[in-house]
């Protein structure tokens, strides 16, 4: 086995697809510092399975994934694949070659496959691990990795041994099976708890058990004898009522006789009640066009006030805030400060003048100085020349023509190109001056955009919010409107008419005077009482005379149209003595009754007051209390007298009556509704106005909607204006930036290009001197005169120009303090002018603010004259919509009179009807009754037992026989019990596999519903089977059997019903639970046995590689430390299951064994010491060394490459080194390079070159 190629892309510094290509042997990678050499390493431990980030040399994981350069992008996943030789079957895996790939993308997401098939990290990691490749990695000898060796714990070198040992996997089971020990221990701890709490529950379940057991019995001897009485009276009811059935048929044929008599007599009386429906729609219609035109009058009034209101506001004159800044005073001010810019800005131009001419100063002194320097050095050089050759100064003087004449021409070159550099920055200038002007301009027009949007939005979202108020008013208006119509409607149509009262009204119209509750008006919250206080009376209608009532009864009797009451008018003295006790009016608390009882007024006040005098007749010693207990009081104290409470509640000395009422009365009725039409009227003026408001709110937002649309699209404009604006102008200041460094390069080189000149032409005036020198024939004396005359005028020179630098100086100072304040002025000047627009347009706003309020005031006043002109036509309407209201109230009302005579003329008609209905009333009462009962007897046999009648029959007529009742509760209980137990393991299972429970099994019959349900019956309507049958049915035997039943039922107390069921399923899950806790023990039993078997396991095989890599170590030690002595020593020899080793090192020479004493050389040598012993011991396929031979010697590296060449006998070695003595022995090279942040690699095999 051995590693055959490693397949790298997108990891770390390998940006794109790189493929090592590893044979049997050792293979070198080499390179310099930094180019990736290391990678290949983090490579291979990254796609066994590494998985710390550090050990990458790495923050983070994603820190492996190429993170790009500054020619190439990042990329978004790192692959590595290794394929491994597999032809002897290291690897327990049925392929000679496999393949182990892992990805890692940057979002975070891992793929790890084996030979293309998608697998688990813990799948690799095992798969290697049983070849001695742990998580450990040991194999892989990283840069610091021979430190943490010699820095670790000897329970961590232990880890290595055991890694090549191929146990390390073993320990790695154990720990989970302790860990899933210990979770089971957990299990088994709540298993024991929930024994022990069923156990304890058991016992008192249990006495509760064998109570409903007893009470079973009991309750179903009770429903039992129950359901056979009830039995027995349902067919007794039913058989009486059978006999009714004849009699009643034969009156019903009488009376729809009669009635057929009646209905030809009310033909005339609905017919003029047509005329009174027909008549009523203009008396509506003429009242509402009222009503409508008096709210229409009232806000035409409210919009008067309004307007005027809003005249006045706009009259006064708006607070305006003043900033007392003139603009032209402004602009002004901006025009000095610019003229005082230009003069400061000439002054500079003097300046830089000033400074050219000092410049120019100091460059001739200089020059001066340097001629004369020159001059002194070619006299003392003069005598030495002269000796030298003609030819050879000749020669130098053509040289230096030569490149003066050079230097010149790159001269003129360089001007050449300082024209055009400044032809460009004086052009960007200017444009820059005019985008800069731009981009004022369209930032002052953004303002006034943005100011004329805000105020549009602004007007437009106050315009919209009034309409959603408004809208919002006239839902909840109309809301209310249509809710209180209805109450309207429903309380008028619930006015409940007298029995037979229309047959009065037909008969005789004239002596009815209308229904006393539409006759009189009671004080408000005491309209319940009222009616309970009048009794029948309430109901009742006003006649005019007893003879009226006479002839009213005879109709309704004739007719058969029930019964009426009524109340005679008119019969009293006209006044009501006051016939309570003057303290009673004092008691607090008290209203009598007949100061709350008032007659209506209209069309028939006096015969209201007739009633109304009457019914004060009939409530004279009533008094109206707010309570019962002031009622009480009342009565004890004042015996003559009746007290009624607002509830309706009525107490009088010898009686009483109260409670609650199915319905309210007519006259609390009649109240309710003639309330709800005053509000329903002003609602509806309400709503209108409402309406009216809404509709204005709306016509304002669509007018402005427009106008803030407008500004919105004129401030966008302006915005995309200003932002070009912007941009022409960076792109224009970023080319003159560019342009000015351009020049200020160029005059530099242009600079550098004169010193050359001025250097090369002083070279050649030196050489053509000394050629001149050489030339002259003067002797020593003038030599030594020219040299003194030369010297003075060098002194001189140079302190002339000594002073031209100090004046130099000075001009740049004065330069750049004339600058800066040009500058200030131009700032100054700039903001001057912006002020002077700003304040120029916030002085155009508040001219057009009061231009918007005169218009508004215009308007105003227009609203209030035309709402003036508007108000005196509605009057006009007004009245004249009261006069078309008069003139149909009357007409209704002369319809209503004729229709009222009509119905009197059918009173007679009806009397013999109502003679008829009598009998039949007294015959259906009695049948009624009948009915009644079988009907209480059939609901008390549903509500009871849950029996339909005919079930009730069928299964407990007195025609059937008794079953035995012991025999049917043993029956049902067996059923119930295994039910019961059923249900119980169903929901135990559930709960053990963690998933819901199925449906549950019916649920167990109670006993009164067994005795009628049979195995084989369907609708559990069926007698019971045959063998249960008893005795026949007797009343009185029944009767003794249920008090006797109902006496023991009372007996036994509370009774827990469920405990029969519950003491059965906690049985069954007292066993189930008992068999699962035997089970869990059984399994942590089986789990100890195979601690203790892999414990036994490892122990041996540890104690096997211990002893080995023992004896290596020392044979290894010798040979690196030749004369040494080094061993391996465990920290816990009685242990080896938790021992740990401890590394003694003793070099020759030295008495140390302590390896922190040791040399860098002697530790690292130490460290591949260990790893070369656990290596010979427990032989591995490959290894990878990183530079472990960096910090030896040339020695201790032969010594090294001796191991080494005794690993590349059994195993393949990859080794990074710097080390050429390394490379020597390797059989193939790869060099490793870095190009831009990329790593690039180039394979070498050494075999075919030697």
């Amino acid at each position: 086995m051995h590693l055959k190629t490693l397949t790298v892309r997108g990891f770390k510094s390998f940006a794109s697809a790189t493929t090592f290509e590893f044979e049997p042997g050792v293979t070198c990678v080499v390179g310099p510092n930094g180019s990736g050499k290391s990678n290949v390493v983090d490579a291979l431990s990254w796609v066994m399975g590494e998985q710390g980030a550090k050990t990458l040399r790495g923050g983070k994981m994603e820190d492996v994934i190429f993170a790009g350069t500054s020619g190439r992008q990042a990329l978004g996943r790192a692959h590595v694949s290794l394929t491994i030789d597999n032809t002897d079957g290291a690897l327990p895996i049925e392929y000679t070659e496999v393949t182990i790939a892992r990805t890692l993308f940057r979002t975070g997401g891992s793929e790890y496959a084996i030979n293309g098939q998608s697998c688990r990290l813990l799948d690799i990691q095992e798969l290697l691990s049983d070849s001695g490749l742990g998580r450990e990695m040991h194999v892989v000898v990283g840069q610091g990795q021979l430190d943490r060796i010699l820095h670790a714990t000897p329970e961590e070198r232990r880890g290595f041994i055991e890694e090549a040992a191929g146990i390390l996997k073993h320990r790695r089971r154990k720990e989970r099976t302790v860990r899933k020990l210990e979770g089971m221990q957990v299990n088994l701890d709540r298993l024991e708890d929930l024994l022990a709490e069923i156990r304890r529950q058991l016992t008192p379940l249990g006495r509760q058990a064998k109570v409903a057991r007893r009470a079973q019995r009991i309750q179903y001897d009770v429903r039992d004898a129950r359901a056979r009485l009830l039995a027995d009276d349902l067919v007794q009811a039913q058989s009486a009522l059978a006999v009714d059935v004849d009699t009643e048929r034969r009156l019903k044929e009488e009376k729809e006789a009669a009635e057929r008599d009646l209905a030809t007599g009310r033909t005339r009386q609905e017919e003029l009640e047509t005329r009174a429906a027909q008549a009523t729609p203009a008396v509506t219609a003429a009242r509402e066009t009222w009503y409508e035109l008096t709210a229409v009058r009232e806000r035409h009034r409210s919009l008067q006030q309004v307007a005027s209101e809003r005249r006045r506001l706009l009259g006064t004159a708006e607070q305006t805030p003043s900033t007392e800044r003139d603009p032209e005073r402004l602009a002004d001010q901006a025009r000095r400060t610019r003229e005082e810019e230009q003069q400061m800005l000439a002054r500079v131009e003097q300046a830089v003048d000033t400074l050219a001419v000092a410049i120019q100063d100091r460059e001739d002194s200089e020059a001066e100085a340097k001629q004369a320097e020159a001059a002194v050095s070619a006299i003392l050089r003069a005598a030495a020349d002269r000796r030298e050759g003609m030819a050879k100064l000749s020669g130098g003087v053509g040289s230096a023509r030569s490149r003066v004449e050079a230097a010149e021409n790159e001269l003129q070159r360089l001007r050449e190109t300082v024209g055009q550099a400044a032809l460009r920055r004086q052009k960007a200038s200017g444009e820059v001056d005019a985008l800069r002007v731009a981009a004022d301009d369209t930032a002052q027009a953004l303002e006034r955009a943005r100011d004329s949007r805000e105020q549009a939005v602004e007007a437009f979202e106050s315009a919209r919010d009034a309409a959603r108020l408004a809208d919002t008013a006239r839902t909840e208006a109309l809301r209310a409107h249509d809710t209180q119509a209805a109450r309207a409607e429903t309380l008028r149509a619930s006015v409940r008419q007298p029995d037979g009262s229309d047959v009065v009204r037909s008969r005789a119209p004239e002596s009815v005077v209308g229904a006393v509750a539409e006759l009189l008006a009671v004080e408000p919250g005491w309209e319940k009482a009222v009616t309970a206080a009048l009794g029948p009376l309430a109901e009742a209608l006003a006649v005019r005379s007893h003879t009226a009532a006479a002839t009213a009864f005879q109709a309704l009797r004739e007719s058969g149209s029930g019964r009426v009451h009524v109340l005679v008018a008119g019969t009293g003295s006209g006044e009501v003595s006051d016939a309570l006790p003057p303290e009673i009016r004092r008691l607090a608390g008290t209203v009598p009754a007949v100061d709350a009882v008032h007659a209506t007024t209209g069309a028939e006040s006096e015969a209201a007051e007739a009633v109304a005098q009457q019914v004060r007749a009939e409530l004279a010693r009533t008094v109206l209390v707010n309570d019962a207990a002031t009622g009480l009081r009342l009565i004890t104290e004042h015996p003559q007298v009746r007290a009624v409470t607002r509830h309706g509640d009525v107490f009088a000395p010898h009686s009483a009556w109260g409670g609650a009422t199915e319905a309210a009365g007519s006259v609390e009725t009649l109240a309710r509704a003639e309330e709800a039409e005053t509000l329903l009227a002003e609602l509806a003026a309400t709503l209108q106005e409402a309406t009216t408001v809404a509709q204005a709110a709306h016509g304002e937002r669509d007018q402005l909607r427009p106008q803030a649309e407008v500004a919105r699209n004129a401030f966008q404009a302006a915005e995309r204006e200003h932002q070009q604006a912007q941009a022409a102008l960076s792109r224009t200041e970023a080319v003159l930036t560019s342009a000015q460094a351009e020049s200020e390069r160029f005059d530099r080189q242009v600079s550098q290009a004169q010193d050359q000149v001025a250097a090369h032409q002083r070279a050649l005036t030196e050489a053509v001197n000394r050629l001149e020198a050489a030339q002259d024939t003067t002797d020593a004396e003038a030599d030594e005169q020219r040299h003194l005359q030369a010297v003075a005028t060098r002194d001189a020179a140079h302190d002339a120009a000594s002073k031209a630098r100090a004046a130099e100086t000075e001009a740049r100072l004065a330069l750049r303090s004339l600058e800066e304040q040009a500058r200030a002025l131009g700032n100054r000047a700039h903001s001057q002018e912006r002020a002077a627009a700003a304040e120029r347009r916030a002085r155009e706003e508040a001219a057009r603010r009061a231009e918007r309020r005169r218009l508004q005031a215009r308007n105003a006043e227009a609203v209030v004259a035309a709402v003036g002109q508007i108000l005196v036509r509605i009057d006009d309407s007004v009245d004249l919509a009261e006069s078309e209201r008069a003139r149909a109230e009357h007409l209704r009302a002369q319809i209503d009179a004729e229709l009222q005579s009509v119905r009197t003329a059918n009173d007679s008609l009806a009397t013999k009807v109502h003679e008829l209905t009598d009998s039949v009333h007294r015959d259906e009462l009695a049948r009624a009754q009948q009915r009644a009962r079988i009907e209480a007897l059939e609901a008390k046999s549903l509500e009871d037992l849950g029996l339909t009648p005919d079930a009730l029959v069928e299964n407990y007529g007195p025609h059937l026989l008794i079953p035995d009742a012991d025999a049917v509760l043993e029956a049902a209980q067996s059923r119930d019990e295994r039910a019961a137990a059923a249900a119980a393991r169903r929901e135990l299972e559930a709960e053990r596999d963690g998933i819901d429970p199925a449906e549950p099994e019916p649920a167990p019959q109670e006993p009164e519903d067994r005795d009628r349900q049979s195995p084989d019956s369907d609708d559990g309507h069926h007698a019971p089977p045959e063998d249960l049958m008893g005795r026949p049915y007797v009343r009185a035997e029944q009767e003794r059997r249920l008090a006797a039943a109902e006496k023991d039922l009372t007996k036994l107390g509370r009774v827990n019903p469920l405990a029969l069921e519950e003491f059965a399923a906690l049985e069954e899950r007292h066993s189930f639970l008992s068999e699962q806790l035997e089970d869990v023990k059984k399994s942590r039993a089986d789990l100890r046995q195979i601690i203790k078997d892999v414990d036994e396991h490892v122990e041996k095989v540890f104690a096997e590689a211990w002893h080995d890599v023992e004896r290596e170590f020392t044979g290894v030690f010798a040979t690196l430390f030749p004369g040494g002595e080094g061993r391996l020593r465990l920290t816990d020899p009685s242990d080896y299951l938790t021992t740990g080793i401890e590394v003694e090192a003793r070099p020759a020479g030295k008495k140390i064994k302590r390896l922190s004493l040791l040399s860098g050389g002697e530790r690292s040598l130490t460290a591949i010491a260990m790893l070369v012993a656990i290596f010979k011991a427990r032989p591995s396929p490959f290894y990878v060394l990183d530079e472990v031979e960096a910090a030896l010697d040339d020695r201790n590296l032969g010594r090294l490459l001796t191991i080494i060449r005794q690993l590349q006998e059994s195993s393949q070695l990859i080794v990074i080194t710097h080390q050429k003595r390394t490379m020597e022995i390797a059989d193939a090279v790869y060099g490793v390079t870095m190009r831009d942040g990329v790593t690039t690699v180039l394979g070498q095999r050494l075999k075919e070159l030697r």
